[in-house]
């Protein structure tokens, strides 16, 4: 009986050559779509830039630093949506709540709302007093004083 010895050769991963190039150019087309999202959220919200960069010297990227940049920018672009979406949310609860005001003063006594609460520009605020002071007061006669603006 004869027993053979055979020896296994070490299998190697074959790596797929990768166009480094083509990656590249993607992964710099992908920054500057995420770059301009930022910058259109940005502005059309009314909000502060987020920082992203600031690596220094100019010196050329590599992959993962390209990988890593466009990941600080979806970050920072998921960011500015959900925090003009919590905004929204609170403008339009605000918009509610004057309505409310408006048809209903004397459920919401001494609730002020202003422009800056509701997203719209001027300084104009909606004020529920009581009419004839403390007597109104007293006898649940309740109004809407809008301001006439600013100082």
């Amino acid at each position: 009986m004869t027993i053979e010895l055979t020896t296994q050769r070490p299998v190697l991963p074959v790596l797929p050559e990768v166009d480094e190039a083509a990656a590249r150019r993607a992964l710099r087309e992908q920054i500057a779509g995420l770059e301009a999202e930022l910058a259109t959220a940005v502005v059309s919200n009314g909000q502060r830039a987020p920082l992203c960069g600031g690596g220094g010297a100019p010196r050329l990227l590599d992959l993962g630093d390209l990988e890593r940049v466009r990941d600080e920018l979806a970050v920072s672009l998921r960011a500015v949506q959900r925090a003009a979406g919590e905004r929204g949310e609170r403008e339009e609860s605000y918009r509610r709540l004057r309505e409310e005001l408006l048809l209903e003063p004397e459920r919401h006594p001494f609730v002020r709302i202003s422009n800056e609460d509701v997203g719209e520009p001027g300084c104009h605020d909606w004020h529920v007093r009581p009419r004839f002071g403390l007597l109104g007061m007293l006898m649940r006669w309740w109004r809407v004083h809008i301001s006439s603006g600013c100082p």
